[in-house]
C-alpha cells in the first residue's frame, strides 16, 4: 500500500499538530511541508521542532516562491539556489526526505507570446545543469534528496516531460537528485503517463498527485488505476502528496483523498 500525505495550506486547523490530527482522522501518513522564500522556512525551526516532537510525520517540503534556480536573472537565480539549499538544511534536519522544485514557473512559455525566451536552449541547459549539480551536492551533504518537478508547457518552457529530467539527471551523475512527479502536469505533458513512468523508473523519487483539472483526485479524468499501477509496477515506495486545488466542500474534499486513491489501487 503506497503512503498518502497532503500538503500543510489543504488541511483545516492553525498549528501543525491540529493539521495531523485530521490529516491521520482522514487517513494520510504525512504533511508535505510548504516553503517560501526569503529563508521563512528556517524561520519556522522552532514550530517545526516542536511538532516532529509531537510525533507530526514531514516528509517532504514543497518549494512556494516568487523564482527559481532557472530563472533568467543571474541575481534572482542565486537567491533561489541558496533558498533551496537551507530549505534542503531544514527537511534534513527533520528527518525528511527532500525538497522539491521546478526549474521555473510562470517565468516564460513557448506556447504564448512572444514565444521565444531571451535565453537560447544551450544556454538554458548550462543554467540547468549547473543549479542541479550545486543543489545535488547540498543535498547529498545533507543526506536528503532535491526532486526535480518537471511542468507543463504553459508554466515552464525548460522541463515539461519526464525525459528531460532524466536526461538532465543522467548528466548530473548524483543520487542525490531525483524526479518529483506531478500527476497533473503529467496529464498534459506526457502522451501515456503510466509509460512515462516506467521508462523514468530508476529516477523517479517523490510524486504529488492531483487530478486533470488541477482539483483533488477522484475531481477530473485523469485514469488513476494505470497511473498508480505503473508506480507499484516500479516499486515506488514513497508518498503520494496532494497537491492540489479543491472543490465542493474543502473539509470533505480533502478527507476524501486518501479513500479515493486507495480506491484506485494505492
Amino acid at each position: 500500500m503506497l503512503k498518502t500525505a497532503c500538503q500543510e495550506q489543504l488541511l483545516p486547523g492553525d498549528t501543525l499538530q491540529e493539521k495531523w490530527e485530521f490529516a491521520q482522522s482522514a487517513g494520510f501518513d504525512g504533511i508535505e511541508l510548504r516553503a517560501k522564500g526569503d529563508l521563512h522556512f528556517a524561520g519556522r525551526l522552532p514550530e517545526l521542532r516542536t511538532a516532529l516532537a509531537d510525533g507530526v510525520v514531514m516528509p517532504t517540503v514543497c518549494v512556494d516562491m516568487l523564482h527559481f534556480f532557472g530563472a533568467f536573472d543571474a541575481d534572482l537565480r542565486r537567491d533561489a539556489i541558496d533558498q533551496m539549499k537551507s530549505q534542503l538544511t531544514v527537511i534534513g534536519e527533520l528527518g525528511g526526505l527532500g525538497a522539491q522544485t521546478p526549474a521555473s514557473y510562470g517565468m516564460f512559455s513557448r506556447r504564448l507570446p512572444p514565444f521565444e525566451p531571451p535565453r537560447g536552449e544551450e544556454e538554458d541547459r548550462t543554467v540547468l545543469l549547473d543549479g542541479l549539480t550545486e543543489l545535488g551536492e547540498h543535498a547529498r551533504a545533507e543526506g536528503v534528496t532535491l526532486f526535480l518537478e518537471p511542468l507543463n508547457r504553459y508554466e515552464d518552457h525548460m522541463v515539461n516531460r519526464l525525459e528531460q529530467a532524466v536526461d538532465l539527471i543522467r548528466e548530473v551523475g548524483l543520487d542525490s537528485v531525483r524526479i518529483g512527479i506531478d500527476s497533473y502536469h503529467m496529464n498534459i505533458e506526457e502522451a501515456d503517463p503510466a509509460a512515462a513512468i516506467l521508462a523514468a523508473a530508476p529516477y523517479i523519487g517523490h510524486a504529488q498527485v492531483s487530478d486533470s483539472n488541477r482539483f483533488q483526485p477522484g475531481a477530473g479524468h485523469l485514469d488513476w488505476p494505470a497511473w498508480i499501477g505503473a508506480l507499484h509496477a516500479i516499486g515506488y515506495e514513497g508518498h503520494l502528496a496532494a497537491e492540489c486545488r479543491l472543490t465542493g466542500d474543502p473539509v470533505a474534499a480533502v478527507r476524501s483523498i486518501p479513500g479515493f486513491l486507495r480506491r484506485s489501487g494505492a
